[in-house]
């Protein structure tokens, strides 16, 4: 009887279990499992007291909180690799594993892709692509087995990937009557209506493998209303002020949880402004952004930054460009502080791979300028919050490659930079978030 059960009954199910791990050894990344929330690790909500990150504690205390300060860097393409399934997903986690391992604790990424690309979120006003969804439910999913907490920005303001001129041919197609320039994106009560849908419908949804909605998922650190927006004409300033009021409260009046930027890049729009002249160039106030007066907005919870002085003054040598950016930082961190009143992020900063002649890099000797001036301006308590490098890669993602980006571990004096900044600024932490696992860089390969 033995040996005839081991033949009728044993022996199939055994090889029918060997093909299924046989099947998952080689395609595990293209199978999809529920996620057990409690098995991931538990992290609280970020937000805001005075010019400072906090923690919030369960009773929504702000007061006692455990400070937050941020070394962060962008990997805008997560979503976008996520979505291509196989390897790809394992890239993604080794991303912000590699993130995580570096001390780095917030990651920027896209959280929008317009048009009708198959591998596109929206395909058309209020049509998703179910399965770019869910490679964006990964991504949520991974960042916090990491404990990294994720900035999603929600439209671009340049064409890639869609952007507001996505938002405007949608308009033209459908019949209304806009103008041919892409600042009626920030006018136009049906393109207003698509980018109000398109929010609801990010925040409202519920993670395919979690079943969290966004709005209530801790790993998410902020909504960034639009990538660097900026206008064609000075003259439609106007309506990207009300289009930051108009879209910062709407966000704000769907998801109670969590912060809210603009995703500024910083430039001074008015003359009247104290700080007008730490602008690279006139031309940078006839963009119709205005750090101070976009940011002051009621339902703006932090100011945010970007630096790229080889691109903004090409032309200046690197005395010129590090005299500039220390201008620059010094001048954001005293609005943040002195005139808005809230924290900042430098939420990019990015510079080539360019060598001087003692060997030093550009990139480490203009990231260090930033980073020495947010860690002087936490130890102060002051606004200064946090720095983002523009951007991680790992291998495998060539394709998304600027002349900003770097797999950090193939430069150790940045890497070792981004190390240094982790941890000086987790030290700064009334409390902090401790790792109970043994793993936290700072303590592993660090001594403070």
């Amino acid at each position: 009887m033995d040996s005839q059960w081991r033949e009728k009954r044993l022996y199939p199910v055994l090889g029918i279990c060997a093909i299924f791990f046989l099947l998952y050894l080689n395609f595990h990344d293209e199978f999809e499992f529920p996620v057990l929330v409690w098995n991931l690790p538990r992290i609280g909500f970020v937000g805001v007291n005075h010019t400072r990150f906090v923690l919030i504690e369960e009773d929504g205390n702000r007061e006692s909180e455990s400070e937050v300060y941020v070394n962060g860097w962008n990997s805008y393409w997560l979503m976008d690799e996520s979505a291509q399934l196989g390897s790809s997903r394992r890239r993604v986690s080794e991303m912000l594993k590699r993130g995580s391992e570096m001390g780095l604790t917030v990651c920027r990424t896209w959280a929008f892709s317009d048009g009708p690309d198959p591998n596109s979120l929206q395909l058309r006003p209020g049509v998703f692509n179910e399965r770019v969804f869910k490679a964006l439910d990964y991504v949520l999913v991974e960042a916090r087995k990491h404990g990294i907490r994720l900035i999603l920005s929600l439209v671009n303001n340049l064409d890639a990937y869609g952007g507001k001129a996505q938002y405007v041919r949608w308009a033209e197609e459908a019949g209304v009557d806009v103008s041919s320039s892409t600042d009626s994106f920030f006018s136009d009560p049906t393109i207003k209506g698509y980018y109000r849908a398109y929010v609801k419908a990010i925040l409202s949804r519920k993670n395919s493998f979690t079943g969290v909605k966004y709005s209530e998922e801790p790993s998410i650190f902020a909504w960034e209303l639009i990538n660097e927006p900026r206008c064609e004409s000075v003259s439609s300033a106007p309506f990207l002020q009300s289009w930051i009021t108009e879209m910062a409260a709407f966000v704000k009046s769907l998801d109670k949880n969590h912060l809210v930027t603009v995703g500024l890049e910083g430039f001074y729009g008015s003359k009247s402004t104290e700080n007008y002249g730490a602008n690279p160039g006139e031309w940078a106030a006839s963009l119709g952004s205005d750090f101070i007066n976009n940011s002051a907005i009621k339902d703006i919870d932090f100011a945010s930054v970007h630096a790229y002085p080889h691109s903004w003054i090409p032309q200046a040598d690197l005395e010129a460009k590090v005299k500039y950016l220390s201008n620059w930082a010094d001048a954001h961190i005293s609005d943040s502080e002195n005139v808005l009143k809230k924290p900042l992020l430098f939420t990019e900063i990015g510079a080539p791979l360019s060598v001087q002649t003692d060997g030093s890099y550009d990139r480490d000797i203009l990231l260090k300028i930033v980073y020495d001036k947010v860690y002087k301006s936490a130890k102060k308590r002051e606004a200064g919050a946090g720095v983002l490098i523009w951007q991680l890669l790992v291998e495998g993602v060539e394709e998304y490659r600027d002349r900003f980006s770097l797999v950090a571990s193939k430069y150790p004096s940045t890497y070792k930079l981004i190390l240094e900044q982790s941890c000086r600024l987790r030290n700064m932490s009334k409390k902090g978030e401790t790792d109970k696992s043994g793993k936290d860089p700072c303590y592993s390969k660090m001594s403070y």
